[in-house]
């Protein structure tokens, strides 16, 4: 009678695995699913690729997607760790909870500094939120570039360069630039990756759009921001670190519960000093 129930048991936890993911996927092989944040995704595969480089016998697969992406994957069942730009929505959190029986847990393995660029050419150097919700609000009334006192190249029109709406990014310059009951307005180019918003604007004159500063490249120009009458600040590390800079924010990793095995190894890797020298060679801000 034991084997048998031990038989069913075993039966209806495969049965709760396909149709939950309730199973430690960590646990269950050398393979970590790492899904979400487009800001982190330059980050994780180096990390991925450092570690498995000195660790051959753990498989680390990254994907991409947005942090709305990586979260649904996680409350799926479907990633171990989940990279998010943005913090986790309070359904989500009930999501996971539903869907695993287990809470939800967030890490910082970072900070970043959420950048405004313009093309290289383009003579602004700075630029306050009033005028980004101006620029991007629905209910802003900057759609030219000569309303800031400055000519570009070819059409004096701003051509406004967004992310999709699973985007952390998208939600967190929404919430801090156009507050948490603003809305963006329609008609701008909304790009699905952080390096493909950097590569439209500098190849666009008149283009202005916003990504991690990681993505900086020598084509683009990224602006000084300033709050109200407040001078204008750079984004740097030392600027975002000591919270200066007006749009910076945290870098975050969820996993369902406190993470075990391989899954905790490689978590304490990423926060180690190794871990957190990739975030800093990247332009990103390490959390020591």
């Amino acid at each position: 009678m034991a084997k048998n129930s031990s038989w069913v048991a075993t039966l209806i936890c495969s049965l709760l695995t396909i149709s939950t993911g309730c199973s430690d996927r960590a646990s269950s092989g050398n393979t970590i699913q790492v899904g979400g944040s487009d800001t982190m995704v330059n980050v994780a595969q180096k990390w991925a690729e450092v570690y498995t480089s000195e660790n051959p016998d753990i498989s680390v697969q990254v994907s991409g997607g947005g942090s709305g992406v990586g979260i649904a994957g996680l409350m799926d069942g479907e990633l171990d760790m989940a990279n998010a730009s943005r913090a986790i929505k309070d359904e989500e959190q009930e999501l996971v909870k539903k869907n695993l029986g287990q809470d939800p847990l967030e890490h910082v393995v970072g900070r970043d500094a959420l950048a405004v660029y313009v093309h290289k050419d383009n003579p602004l150097n700075k630029i306050s939120l009033a005028q980004l919700a101006a620029i991007y609000g629905e209910s802003g009334d900057i759609t030219k570039w000569s309303q800031l006192g400055i000519k570009v190249e070819g059409d004096d029109e701003i051509v406004r360069v967004s992310r999709q709406n699973s985007s952390g990014t998208y939600v967190y310059f929404r919430e801090t630039v156009l507050g948490e009951k603003g809305n963006y307005k329609q008609g701008a180019i909304n790009q699905s990756g952080s390096k493909d918003v950097v590569d439209l604007v500098s190849t666009t004159a008149s283009a202005i759009g916003y990504s991690g500063m990681g993505y900086a490249t020598d084509q683009v120009k990224m602006l000084a921001i300033s709050k109200a009458d407040d001078d204008a600040v750079e984004p740097t590390a030392e600027n975002a670190a000591s919270g200066k800079y007006p749009i910076a924010r945290p870098l975050l990793i969820y996993t369902i519960g406190q993470p075990s095995g391989s899954l905790k190894i490689y978590l304490d890797w990423i926060l180690s000093s190794k871990g957190q020298k990739i975030v800093s060679d990247l332009g990103y801000v390490p959390i020591n």
